[in-house]
Formats: C-alpha cells, sequence, structure tokens
C-alpha cells in the first residue's frame, strides 16, 4: 500500500540525521523495491533523499537528476503532489552542480527552482526552500564547491 510504502520511506529519511550509512542503506533498499515501474512519487522521494545521504558530491548530483526524471518520466502526470516537490528539486540540482563545481549549470537550475516557486506555500517550508536559493546563490557568488551547513 502506498501509505505503508511512504512510512517505509520516511522511517528511512529519518535515519539520516543520526546514522547516515544506514539510512543510505534503507533507502536504497527500498528504491530496488519500488523499482523502475514504481510509483512516481515514492521514486522522487527516495532518490531526493538518498541524494541527501551521499559522501561525494557526484553521488548526490546523480541521485538529485533521478529525483527529478521520476517527475518527469513518461507518461506520469504532473500532479500537485510532484509539483510540489519542484522548487526542491531544482534547489537540490543546482546546489549538486554547485558542489561539482559547475556553476552555470547551478544559476540555470536556480533559476527555474525560482520559477516554481509559486506552489510553495508561506509556511517553514516554503521558508526553508526559500532560504535554501538564498544559501546556494550566496555560494555561488564566492565559487564555493563545499557542502553547505544543514539547518
Amino acid at each position: 500500500m502506498a501509505d505503508d510504502r511512504m512510512a517505509d520511506i520516511y522511517a528511512a529519511v529519518r535515519l539520516g540525521g543520526i546514522d547516515p550509512d544506514a539510512a543510505r542503506a534503507a533507502l536504497t533498499r527500498l528504491w530496488d523495491e519500488v523499482g523502475e515501474g514504481g510509483d512516481p512519487l515514492h521514486r522522487c522521494v527516495i532518490a531526493h533523499h538518498l541524494a541527501d545521504v551521499q559522501e561525494l558530491p557526484e553521488g548526490a548530483l546523480l541521485w538529485d537528476q533521478r529525483a527529478l526524471a521520476a517527475v518527469f518520466g513518461p507518461g506520469i502526470p504532473l500532479d500537485e503532489g510532484l509539483r510540489g516537490f519542484l522548487p526542491s528539486l531544482y534547489l537540490n540540482l543546482a546546489d549538486s552542480h554547485r558542489r561539482v563545481g559547475d556553476f552555470e549549470m547551478a544559476r540555470m537550475q536556480l533559476t527555474i527552482a525560482r520559477g516554481h516557486l509559486d506552489v510553495l506555500a508561506n509556511d517553514a517550508y516554503g521558508a526553508v526552500i526559500r532560504s535554501g536559493l538564498g544559501h546556494v546563490e550566496a555560494a555561488l557568488d564566492s565559487r564555493s564547491m563545499e557542502r553547505l551547513p544543514v539547518g
């Protein structure tokens, strides 16, 4: 069931703050279980969070790209659930491109993220994403490739 799967996904995500290796293993297992033809929302959320627990920026970029591909796969309708992830997905892509030194692509992804801000509510989550845009832009301005602090 979808609710059970999302509960499993978020249980694995919570591990990330305690044990990134365990989170990575649990999320990878879920990715394999959901499979290529699985629910796009599940695939998106798993890949989105797998990017966060990667040790290397190249790994994070790969998983960020997979998260976006899950949203825009062939025949996948862009419903509100998936559309609501777009600002965060593009923000994370921008940050991953920045961390691998592709500053031009990072700026393009930031622009796309800003173009999707209209889906965000004026709440704590929206504030986190909007703040993140500023942090990534500042890191780009200084040409930093360092991981940004979490929080």
